[in-house]
């Protein structure tokens, strides 16, 4: 069954949607963002956190060492790297913490597929110029169907309820990561989260 990620969340009725609704991951924002939260703030929203739903963290071109400070601080399960962040990152980052670590691709055209990294997992999401995550645009699917991937895929960038089926049937990921698909005036809006997650899993 495909796995599923909300994004930004942020309030902590975001944590009690995430708690009666059971998405296998959530993901707080510690970047430049509208969802971005403190780290304080995290540490409250996580304490209220079913402790079966896993934390990730997600940074943009972060220092390593920040980074590994919030991750140990928070008690976090997964650090989401959604800016443009190197192989070279990714190496050394592995040196330091041991964590499951997902790499975002930004992609405009087949060639940003081809990004070599020993990060567990690959998130592909669409390219937005000065934006990383969040924008509700989606990218050319077929160019993902078309690539073979030597790591678990997850699918973001635009989905939404009404399209989160076409796309699972093509790109066939490991998971799919929404954020502004399931929010309404910029909050996150319970019966979007709910027909989200019960259209994947009806698959």
């Amino acid at each position: 069954m495909t796995k599923i990620k909300i994004c930004g969340l942020r309030r902590i009725e975001d944590i009690e949607y995430a708690n009666r609704l059971r998405p296998d991951y959530v993901g707080f924002v510690f970047s430049q963002s509208k969802r971005i939260v403190s780290k304080a703030n995290a540490k409250t929203l996580i304490a209220n956190l079913d402790a079966g739903i896993k934390r990730v963290g997600v940074f943009v071109d972060e220092n390593m060492n920040t980074v590994c400070e919030i991750v140990k601080s928070l008690d976090l399960d997964v650090i989401q790297l959604h800016g443009d962040e190197n192989a070279s990152y990714v190496d050394n980052l592995k040196k330091i913490i041991d964590i499951e670590i997902w790499k975002v691709l930004r992609v405009k055209t087949s060639e940003d597929l081809e990004f070599e990294t020993n990060a567990d997992k690959i998130l592909i999401e669409s390219f937005a110029k000065g934006a990383y995550g969040g924008t509700g645009i989606s990218f050319d699917w077929n160019l993902a169907e078309k690539f073979e991937f030597r790591k678990p895929l997850i699918l973001a960038g635009g989905l939404n309820a009404s399209n989160v089926e076409e796309g699972i049937r093509k790109v066939r990921p490991y998971a799919v990561d929404v954020s502004s698909g399931v929010e309404t005036d910029g909050y996150k809006d319970f019966e979007k989260m709910k027909e989200f997650i019960e259209k994947v899993r009806s698959l």
